[in-house]
């Protein structure tokens, strides 16, 4: 394989880079943003080549990184050939966890903030697993696709609107897959309910509910290592949704964005930011860098989408406040409603009650509309952990996708659409809630794309 020049590319990727800022800046007659000139093809429905093993590599094992390469351990067909993390701790642990299973020792790649580049050289890896912070998603993921293999991105696949179309840019000239991995689409009652809006149990959709409620002030504790040592600093840096993909993910699966239809244009507005501050002076010293934080992120976030076809849905964001974990999951049609948190289901036709009144039993919604994909692999994905089996299934279904020759359940078309809602959100909030469109990332093809199918259905 000819070995991979960062500095070339950084040459390439700034002049794209250049060009995607100034097209994306400019607005045709409807002020609908102008997508950049097209490099390569849509990679819509993209099919690799069949993999009879799977060669993966890993950049990044901390906390979420490691959990995949245990699970990613456990999955026919697969090699892991390299791992790379700049901490030696949790590099060897991934290391020492592979070879007490009587595997293989990877190949460790340390040293440097770079030092996955030389990983990327090798020529016996097929995919990378980037579980990195936020700030390095878009980056690697492109010097992935640029060395000429897959990329596997941890949530949310970029932050601004000029790294998504890079990343839309490269997939499309390299026909390179770059799927960021919203794990929750793999949840069981996410498939079911996807499985029961297929087959027109909730009508016609109208609205959609997707939330990411979880409190995370603890978080502000991890100041060295770990997922608070600098996913708090965001707090500081951007009010608006910072973290949209978990709940708007399998909503827009149900809606078939990108499949037939596609978001339209937002509007978003925060509440104060006082729970983040009020917590460091509570919990730290007055010295303390948590106490010399601007936090701006306003404690609840609520943005408001319109699809092209007229729907609309709710998004929101809040890991400050004291309150019950909740991704809402939330699809309403003209038949009736599915909602989460706790599960429930009201229809008007179809239902063992009244729509005027909530139905709590799952039992006998499960049974008859329980995903095939979950019928197959959840008793083995319960097992295999992670999020209640979502992550192993997640990971088991990429595989099988690349082993017989199938396209992957999400494209880098949906990254994009779904991350690009945390810089636009705050756009609009410093805007007075203004409403901003949403770029097209698949530049129309949105309207000839098959929706997503219920996979192993007779």
């Amino acid at each position: 394989m000819k070995q991979f020049n960062r500095r070339d590319f950084l040459k390439a990727a700034s002049a794209a880079a250049a060009a995607s800022v100034v097209a994306g800046c400019a607005s045709g007659a409807n002020g609908s943003a102008i997508a950049p000139a097209q490099q390569g093809q849509s990679v819509i429905g993209l099919i690799a080549p069949k993999m009879d093993v799977v060669r993966v590599g890993f950049i990044g094992v901390g906390q979420r990184g490691f959990g995949h390469v245990k699970r990613m351990s456990h999955i026919a067909g697969t090699e892991i050939k390299a791992i790379c993390d700049t901490h030696n701790e949790v590099l060897e642990q991934s290391a020492k966890y592979l070879t007490d299973k009587g595997l293989a020792k990877p190949a460790l790649y340390t040293g440097s903030d770079n030092a996955y580049q030389a990983m990327l050289n090798r020529d016996d890896i097929d995919i990378v697993i980037i579980s990195t912070p936020w700030a390095w998603h878009a980056p690697m993921a492109i010097d992935t696709m640029n060395s000429g293999k897959h990329a596997f991105v941890e949530v949310p696949l970029a932050l601004t609107v000029e790294e998504m179309w890079q990343i839309v840019d490269t997939a499309e000239r390299t026909q390179k897959n770059c799927m960021m991995m919203e794990n929750v689409n793999y949840g069981r009652d996410e498939l079911m309910v996807l499985n029961m809006v297929r087959q027109g149990v909730f009508g016609e959709l109208l609205h959609g509910e997707a939330a990411y409620i979880h409190e995370l002030r603890w978080q502000m504790k991890e100041v060295e290592h770990k997922t608070g040592s600098w996913r708090t600093a965001w707090h500081a840096k951007r009010n608006g949704n910072l973290y949209p993909t978990h709940g708007l993910g399998p909503v827009s699966q149900y809606m078939n964005i990108n499949r037939g239809d596609r978001f339209d244009f937002l509007t978003s507005m925060s509440s104060p930011a006082l729970g983040r501050s009020a917590y460091a002076k509570k919990e730290f010293p007055a010295d303390h860098q948590r106490n010399q934080l601007n936090y701006i992120a306003g404690d609840m976030n609520t943005t408001l989408i319109k699809t092209v076809k007229g729907r609309s849905i709710m998004v929101q964001h809040d890991t400050t406040t004291p309150r019950p974990y909740s991704r809402h999951n939330l699809i309403q049609g003209t038949n009736g409603v599915f909602a989460g948190f706790p599960n429930r289901i009201a229809l008007e036709d179809g239902g063992s009650k009244s729509f005027h009144e909530w139905d709590y039993e799952m039992a006998d919604w499960y049974k008859k509309y329980d995903h095939p994909l979950w019928l197959k692999m959840g008793e083995e994905a319960q097992r295999n952990g992670g999020h209640g089996g979502m992550d192993f299934l997640m990971f088991w279904r990429m595989i099988y996708c690349l082993r017989n020759g199938e396209a992957l359940d999400q494209d880098v078309y949906d990254g994009a659409a779904w991350s690009v809602i945390s810089p636009l959100s705050a756009q609009s909030v410093s805007n007075r809630s203004a409403s901003i469109d949403i770029p097209d990332f698949t530049r129309g093809a949105w309207q000839s794309a098959k929706p997503l199918a219920i996979v192993g259905r007779e």
